[in-house]
C-alpha cells in the first residue's frame, strides 16, 4: 500500500553533494530527507564538473527525482536562437546587447563597491540576467569590470588581461543562474554560491521562497586553485562571492546557520537578524553507540576528505611529534574520498611516517569512523562544518580539537582546543590524553553527554520540519478584522515563530 503523498514539494539543492557524493554535508542532507518523509524532495546538484553518472546513496520513496547538472556553458545558451530567422536574430541580438550592457554595468558596480546601494544594484543585475539566459552571451563584463574598477578604492591594478580572465570566470559562474530548478513550494539551498546562484535563479523565475542553509567558511578566503590567478582577479571573485551572499540573504525567507560563528558571520554579511535560526548539526545515538576503548597500541584517528584544503597537513606535521614521544602510536585517516587517495598517500610518503599512518576509505558503517580510537584529532579544514565533531563526541571519544570555526562552541568543555597554526600544541596535547587513561575517559563520557543532549539528529529534523512547513504550506486564506483603537492580543505567536515558542518551552 502506497504511503499518502506529501503535500509540500521541497527542492533541495546542493553543490555537487547529495545524493551523488558521500560526505559529511551528503550525511547531513540525507538524514533531513530519510526523516521528513512527510514531504515529497525534488534533488538537485548543481556542479561545475562532470555530472555524477549516479546517486551514491539509495533514494527513499519520498524523493520524486534526482538530478545533477554541470553549470551551463555558452555553446548550450546558443540553442535558444538558432530557429529564429536572420532578422528576428540580428534584432534579439541587438536587443540582448543593450540588456546585456546595463545588467553587466549593475553586476560589476555592485561587486566592486559593497555597499548596501550598489549591492541591490548587483541583485537587479543578476536578477535580469537569471529572468533572461540568453542574456548571458552578450554581457560585456570585462569592459564592465574596467570601468567600475576606476570608483573602487585600495583596489590592486588590473590589467585588460586580468579584466578579460576575470570576465571568463564570471561568465561560467553565472551559468548556475540560468539552470532550470524542479517546481517545488519551497527551495532549500545547501552549499556555497554555484547551488545559491541556481535558488536565486529559481526563486525569480518561479517566485518560490528560498530557504538558506548556511553552512560555508567566509568567503573572503580564496581557494586553493585560485593561487595562481592575479590579486586583481582574486579580490574580483571574492567580491562576486560576497555579493551573491548577500542576495542570497535579501532574498531568502529564512536562514538557518549551523552555529553561533555561522550566525555572526552571516550577520556581518547582511543577513537580517529576524531571519536567522540557528540549527547545529546532529547524529543518530543510533549509530554513534560509544563503544569502550579498544585493546591495542595508542591510536589516534582524523576524519576527513584528505584533499588539499582539508586540515591534513597540519595534522601529519603534529603526529610526527606524537610518534617520536610515543613510539608505535598509530594515526588513522577514516573518510578519505576516492578523488583524494591519491594525494593523501602522497603526502603520507612525504612525511616519513611509513605504517605508523593508516589510510580507510569511508567506512561502510559510520560507527566504525572512531572505534579504533583512543583520540581523536579534529583537524579541520577552514571551509570544514562541525559534522565530524558531532561525530566523533557522540561516539564516546575523547577529543583535542583546533580552534577554527564553531569548534569552540561545539566542544565546550568536554574537550581539548588548541590555537591553529601550531602543531607542537596539538601533538602536546594528543600525547598527554595517550598518557592519562582516566582523564582521557572522563573527557569522552563528557563529549558523548554533550552530544546526547545538543547535537541529535532528530533535533535537527524536528525544526527543520517546522521551517519547511513556516515556508513551503500555502499562504493563509485572506481575512478583514476590524481596526480597533486597542490592538487584541494575540492568542497564538505567529506561524514563522512556533518551532521557536517549543523549543523555548522544551529547555
Amino acid at each position: 500500500m502506497n504511503p499518502t503523498p506529501p503535500r509540500e514539494r521541497i527542492c533541495m539543492l546542493t553543490g555537487g553533494g547529495y545524493p551523488y557524493r558521500r560526505d559529511a554535508l551528503s550525511g547531513w542532507c540525507r538524514t533531513l530527507v530519510e526523516g521528513l518523509r512527510r514531504f515529497r524532495f525534488e534533488l538537485l546538484t548543481v556542479t561545475d564538473r562532470e555530472p555524477p553518472p549516479a546517486p551514491a546513496y539509495p533514494l527513499p520513496l519520498n524523493v520524486g527525482s534526482a538530478r545533477a547538472v554541470a553549470i551551463p556553458g555558452a555553446v548550450a545558451s546558443r540553442a535558444v536562437i538558432k530557429n529564429e530567422s536572420r532578422r528576428e536574430r540580428n534584432e534579439r541580438r541587438r536587443t540582448e546587447a543593450e540588456l546585456g550592457q546595463a545588467a553587466a554595468g549593475l553586476l560589476c558596480r555592485g561587486l566592486i563597491r559593497e555597499e548596501n546601494d550598489v549591492g541591490r544594484a548587483f541583485a537587479d543585475g543578476l536578477r535580469r540576467v537569471a529572468e533572461r539566459p540568453s542574456m548571458l552571451l552578450s554581457l560585456p563584463l570585462a569592459d564592465a569590470l574596467l570601468e567600475a574598477w576606476r570608483t573602487g578604492d585600495d583596489l590592486p591594478r588590473l590589467s585588460m588581461r586580468d579584466a578579460r580572465t576575470a570576465a571568463n570566470l564570471l561568465r561560467h559562474a553565472l551559468g548556475a543562474v540560468t539552470v532550470e530548478v524542479p517546481a517545488a513550494d519551497l527551495v532549500h539551498c545547501v552549499g556555497g554560491t554555484t547551488p545559491l546562484l541556481s535558488a536565486l535563479g529559481g526563486r525569480w523565475r518561479q517566485g518560490v521562497p528560498l530557504l538558506l542553509t548556511e553552512a560555508r567558511a567566509a568567503v573572503a578566503r580564496h581557494k586553493p586553485h585560485e593561487d595562481r590567478l592575479s590579486p586583481a582577479v582574486r579580490t574580483v571573485l571574492r567580491r562576486f562571492r560576497g555579493s551573491v551572499a548577500r542576495t542570497g540573504y535579501a532574498e531568502a525567507g529564512l536562514i538557518a546557520p549551523l552555529s553561533a560563528y555561522h550566525h555572526e558571520w552571516a550577520l556581518r554579511h547582511g543577513a537580517p537578524v529576524d531571519k536567522m535560526v540557528a540549527v547545529p548539526p546532529g547524529a543518530d545515538p543510533s549509530e554513534y553507540p560509544g563503544v569502550a576503548e579498544l585493546e591495542s597500541d595508542p591510536a589516534v584517528v582524523w576524519a576527513g576528505s584528505g584533499g588539499p584544503d582539508s586540515g591534513l597537513s597540519p595534522l601529519l606535521a603534529a603526529f610526527e611529534q606524537v610518534v617520536a614521544a610515543m613510539p608505535g602510536t598509530v594515526l588513522h585517516l577514516v573518510g578519505v574520498t576516492a578523488a583524494h587517495e591519491d594525494y593523501c598517500a602522497e603526502q603520507i610518503e612525504r612525511s616519513g611516517l611509513g605504517r605508523a599512518v593508516r589510510l580507510h576509505p569511508l567506512p561502510a558503517e559510520r560507527g566504525d569512523r572512531y572505534t579504533r580510537a583512543h583520540v581523536v584529532a579534529h583537524v579541520p579544514g577552514p571551509a570544514d562544518p562541525p559534522y565530524r565533531l558531532v561525530e566523533a563526541m557522540m561516539s564516546g571519544r575523547a577529543v583535542v580539537g583546533v580552534d577554527v570555526g564553531p569548534a569552540a562552541e561545539t566542544l565546550g568543555d568536554a574537550g581539548v582546543l588548541v590555537q591553529p597554526g601550531d602543531p607542537a600544541e596539538l601533538a602536546i596535547a594528543v600525547v598527554d590524553l595517550l598518557r592519562a587513561p582516566a582523564r582521557r575517559r572522563a573527557l569522552a563520557e563528557a563529549a558523548r553527554a554533550r552530544a546526547l543532549t545538543h547535537f541529535t539528529n532528530d533535533r535537527v529534523v524536528r525544526i527543520y520540519g517546522e521551517l519547511y512547513a513556516d515556508l513551503a504550506a500555502p499562504p493563509p486564506p485572506p481575512s478583514f478584522e476590524l481596526a480597533l483603537a486597542v490592538p487584541a492580543p494575540r492568542s497564538e505567536p505567529p506561524v514563522t515563530l512556533r518551532w521557536l515558542v517549543s523549543e523555548r518551552q522544551d529547555g
